[in-house]
């Protein structure tokens, strides 16, 4: 419906009369546009309000499909078929809610926008007409019955008409114009608002559809596998029903004929079940609780989510036995060297499957700190340590070994020569050597030099670590420390042999180059500031029970000292103290005084020093309890002091005035790599000393689990040993054996430990 503007110009009954049908029309349309956003308002809240009774059912279904992992962990079809309804339910009403969006910016907010502006712009407009128009009609009248008699009223009429006509066709062609305008949008308007709301509509449907088409051939799946749980479930049914029967058909008595244990059990549980436990308040009363053997511990609680409650922390130090020596029946005693545990059993066939269990743990432990590492065989060496089996991680070979050992200051020579790119060595000296001098070293006798190849050779961890603690410069600065001052030529590299060896049997036999004691001061100052040892926490591995922390204070040369505090033993941490004045000065020690204070501290630079003036690897101190220089470096918690005092000829059974040998010492302390480094060598572990007690029941009471499972199996392979040697001879037990290698790789294990960790 269009206005003409002609008609409009005219002010003709048929302009009024198209006037009047689109005002009517623009009423209509406002009130039914109105009503139609409401309705659209109360749509979009109901289907929001639709969206989020979906999410919360979805929820629900997903919550389910978890709940049902742990109900029906045999039926995987049953999670993965709400999974996926959830998915697509989910996709579902993420179109609802892009097709409620589409309807609020299509319908609700472009309609009313169209009312609220257009609309109420042209209500606007039509007032100003129609007030214009009521204007130019009392003109007309003024002007009509203006009287000829009076010219002024006259004119002014006319004046007051025009002006008001002109105003009148101005407004009314603005008003037409709005108006065509109207009636023109008005009809795009609807139909775009409603075309978005149907392509919405067909959108959600349309997506709707490909989702359930696509989970339709799954469903179909499904459907065949419910047919068959169905029938399987019948199946079921008859089986549970059966075995219902035949249970209750049975004598409900306890049956203990079947309890077993199983060292070997996948979950780690030995054995478990009810047991009475006897309190240790004054009123000994016995409560029962759930036991069981785990980790080699025997643990407790007295509901399922109760925190487990340890009774003997490490089997390997308990021992168990029956009791009849109290009232009640099928007793038995767990002891440990804290503590022990009376417990009761219901019957005697569970009593005996109990004290079966804990021992077959207790052995089982011991099979595990043997079992943990891979075994490999090697050949003898020349060194005094057997090497015949060491873990593959462990051992150094090659050119490792030569590249680390030649990395120190003064090792990229011969020691003796000069001799460039040296690749043998002289263990117990600690020094790099070429082959022709090497050659000569080994003519001198084992007990002065002992030679091995840095290349053909296999290298344990504790010959390696020796060799980097010494080296050349060290070595040189003791042998030939008179050279000097003496004015002698040392050889070179295209020297003859005969002065070669002439200058070593004159270095290392004779000793005629050697500074005066009065020099260690320099030397030790000088090592210092060649070696830099870093300083480390110790941490334990298979050991449930640590070494007490023990804290030592003693007197010593504030130049012998080294620099480093903490020991490289790893299953106890000794901290040695340095006191700020000492009496004694280390330039008047002698040599045997020397090579103790220095074994103690840990300074193998002045150890080496000492030897070299002559003193006594084995010598004892009188004032000190008759203890040797390997006691000493016990005492001072380094491992490699004690291979190099055992490198060069240290006793491992010389024991002091309480008769305590290393083994006695290094087991009080809780050194557990010392003590694996005695096993090596031979140590005797059946001697006691003066309180009648040897290493074993030494570190039963320090609780030390890693130290008794150590001794006891050395004790094993001992008797193993006379046990199995041929011709009932003891001391024939070969090398090669299982046991025997087994044994020898758990002693190696502890001692890399002891090396790498510190």
């Amino acid at each position: 419906m269009t206005v003409d503007f002609e008609e409009c110009i005219k002010d003709s009954p048929r302009f009024r009369a198209n006037i009047d049908e689109v005002e009517t029309d623009v009423v209509e349309i406002e009130a039914k546009l109105d009503k139609l956003v409401k309705l659209c308002s109360g749509m979009i809240e109901a289907g929001r309000a639709y969206i989020s009774a979906n999410k919360l059912f979805i929820n629900g279904i997903r919550d389910l499909s978890h709940h049902s992992v742990l109900i029906f962990q045999l039926f995987v079809s049953f999670q993965e078929c709400l999974e996926k309804c959830g998915e697509s339910l989910q996709e579902i009403v993420n179109y609802h809610m892009i097709l409620f969006d589409q309807t609020q910016r299509s319908v609700k907010q472009q309609l009313h926008n169209f009312v609220k502006e257009d609309v109420r712009k042209f209500k606007e407009t039509k007032k100003q007409f129609d007030k214009v128009r009521e204007d130019m009609e009392i003109a007309q009248v003024k002007n009509a019955q203006a009287p000829r008699n009076k010219p002024h009223e006259v004119e002014e009429a006319s004046s007051t008409l025009i002006t008001t006509r002109k105003c009148f066709r101005h407004l009314a062609l603005d008003y037409v114009l709005q108006i065509n305008v109207l009636q023109a949008k008005k009809k795009f308007e609807i139909l775009d608002s409603m075309l978005s709301f149907m392509q919405a509509q067909y959108s959600l449907f349309q997506q709707g559809f490909n989702i359930l088409d696509e989970v339709d051939p799954y469903m179909k799946k499904l459907a065949a596998e419910l047919d068959q749980l169905v029938i399987d479930s019948a199946v079921e049914k008859r089986e549970m029903e059966h075995k219902h029967a035949t249970i209750q058909q049975r004598d409900f008595a306890y049956d203990d004929s079947k309890v077993e244990f199983n060292v070997d059990a996948p979950n780690g549980v030995v054995m478990e079940g009810y047991l009475f436990k006897r309190a240790s308040n004054a009123f000994k009363t016995w409560n029962r609780r759930w036991f069981s053997i785990q980790n080699s511990q025997l643990v407790y609680q007295k509901r399922l989510k109760d925190a487990l409650t340890v009774v003997v922390e490490d089997l390997r130090l308990c021992s168990v036995k029956p009791c009849e020596d109290i009232e009640r029946r099928f007793c038995f005693e767990v002891v440990s060297p804290t503590k022990s545990c009376m417990l009761q059993a219901e019957s005697e066939k569970l009593r005996q499957a109990w004290i079966q269990a804990v021992q077959a743990s207790i052995a089982s432990a011991y099979r595990e700190i043997s079992d943990n590492y891979y075994i490999e065989v090697t050949s003898p060496s020349t060194s005094s340590i057997d090497s015949a089996s060491e873990p593959r991680e462990r051992i150094v070979k090659g050119e490792s070994i030569l590249q680390r050992v030649q990395s120190l200051p003064g090792n990229e020579i011969c020691c003796d020569c000069g001799q460039a790119d040296p690749r043998w060595a002289s263990i117990n000296l600690g020094n790099l050597l070429c082959i022709e001098c090497s050659s000569i070293h080994r003519s001198l006798g084992v007990h002065c030099s002992k030679v091995r190849s840095l290349t053909l050779d296999t290298w344990e961890p504790e010959l390696m670590k020796l060799m980097c603690e010494l080296g050349n410069t060290v070595i040189n600065q003791i042998y030939e420390g008179a050279c000097e001052e003496q004015g002698l030529k040392k050889p070179g590299p295209n020297s003859s042999r005969s002065e070669k060896e002439a200058w070593i049997k004159a270095k290392y036999v004779q000793r005629k180059f050697l500074k005066k004691m009065c020099g260690s001061e320099a030397l030790v100052e000088g090592s210092r500031k060649s070696h830099h040892w870093s300083v480390k926490k110790c941490r334990r591995h298979n050991s449930s029970i640590r070494a007490p922390k023990t804290r030592r204070k003693y007197r010593h040369d504030a130049r012998i000292m080294s620099p480093r505090e903490d020991s490289d033993e790893s299953s106890g941490e000794v901290d040695i103290e340095q006191e700020a004045s000492d009496p004694e000065d280390g330039r008047e020690l002698d040599p045997k005084t020397l090579l103790h204070k220095a074994s103690r501290a840990r300074n193998l630079s002045v150890m080496a020093e000492a030897l070299a003036h002559g003193a006594d690897v084995n010598s004892v101190s009188e004032e000190d309890e008759s203890k040797s220089p390997l006691i000493q470096a016990v005492a001072g918690g380094s491992l490699i002091a004690c291979e190099f005092l055992l490198q060069n000829g240290a006793d491992v059974n010389q024991r002091d005035v309480r008769g305590r040998a290393p083994l006695h010492h290094a087991t009080c302390l809780g050194h557990t790599g010392q003590v694996c480094l005695f096993l090596k060598r031979g140590a005797s572990q059946m001697e006691v000393d003066e309180d009648g007690q040897d290493p074993l029941s030494i570190a039963v009471q320090a609780a030390n689990a890693d130290i008794v499972t150590l001794l006891r199996l050395a004790r094993m392979n001992e008797e193993m040993r006379e046990a199995d040697g041929p011709f009932g001879q003891p001391g024939q037990y070969p090398s090669s054996s299982p046991t025997e290698l087994q044994y020898r790789k758990c002693i190696q294990e502890f001692i890399c430990l002891s090396i790498d960790e510190c």
